[in-house]
């Protein structure tokens, strides 16, 4: 069968569409059948697609709130994303950016105009990346949560979007290994970031390093999540880094 080639039929009610990459959706006709097992309460998040008004993203965008009965918005333009919207205002936002077809450069370029905008940790990814991209450590030192792939299954892709939303980071195994080693050589300036951290600002970068969310990390050393945020800020200062995901970065190659 040829790669966009459509069939229809296989079960009652159902419609397959075959495309390369994450674009190979199992889509139900008229409603999400009630056996697909849907994500937990995502907390009010509000889900926005930037890219064309595509039919793989408006499906995309229909079984993302299908799953998690959030709002899912696809946009052209990341501009277009109210930061005072009465309707959502103070709920968190999730962005996908589509990778398919776009310069990176460009990518980088609306990614930074969007973090000015809105500084808060509003989490973003990257879906329809390609395989061969090597450009995945630059897009996380700019913030990016997490990446899917155009050959990502769709149970990988649902499986993402939850850790995403828990706070953590959607890497492979093999990505993080390589940011790990790449980390090697510490410096005098680094030695120095090291010593100024206190025993329990490490313990909470040994923490964030491997996902945890705030509230974990609370519960795990018997603090506030206000404590956490605290520590958090002067954490950042110390060791140079504007973001959590920076910062677990810093912490996979240097602690």
């Amino acid at each position: 069968m040829r790669p966009h080639s459509r069939r229809v039929g296989l079960r009652a009610h159902e419609i397959t569409f075959f495309s390369s990459g994450i674009s190979t959706f199992k889509i139900m006709a008229l409603a999400i059948s009630k056996k697909e097992k849907s994500l937990p309460p995502s907390n009010g998040m509000v889900f926005y697609i930037v890219g064309t008004r595509s039919l793989q993203n408006l499906m995309m965008a229909s079984y993302l709130k299908s799953q998690t009965g959030d709002p899912c918005i696809v946009t052209e333009n990341v501009n277009n994303i109210p930061t005072d919207n009465p309707k959502t205002n103070g709920r968190p936002k999730l962005l996908f950016w589509d990778c398919r077809g776009n310069n990176f450069k460009s990518l980088i370029t609306e990614l930074r105009a969007w973090t000015m905008r809105n500084p808060s940790a509003n989490p973003s990814v990257f879906f329809n990346v390609p395989s061969a991209l090597k450009l995945e450590k630059k897009f996380l030192l700019e913030g990016i949560y997490g990446f899917f792939y155009e050959n990502d299954s769709l149970d990988g892709f649902m499986k993402g979007v939850q850790t995403v939303i828990d706070g953590k980071l959607w890497l492979s195994r093999d990505m993080m290994t390589k940011f790990i080693f790449e980390g090697t050589g510490k410096d005098n300036s680094l030695k120095k970031q090291i010593e100024n951290l206190s025993e329990r600002q490490i313990e909470i970068l040994a923490l964030i390093a491997v996902g945890a969310t705030n509230d974990e990390i609370a519960d795990r050393l018997c603090i506030s999540p206000h404590t956490v945020k605290s520590h958090l800020y002067r954490i950042f200062k110390k060791i140079n880094v504007p973001n959590r995901v920076q910062a677990a970065l810093w912490a996979a190659q240097n602690l």
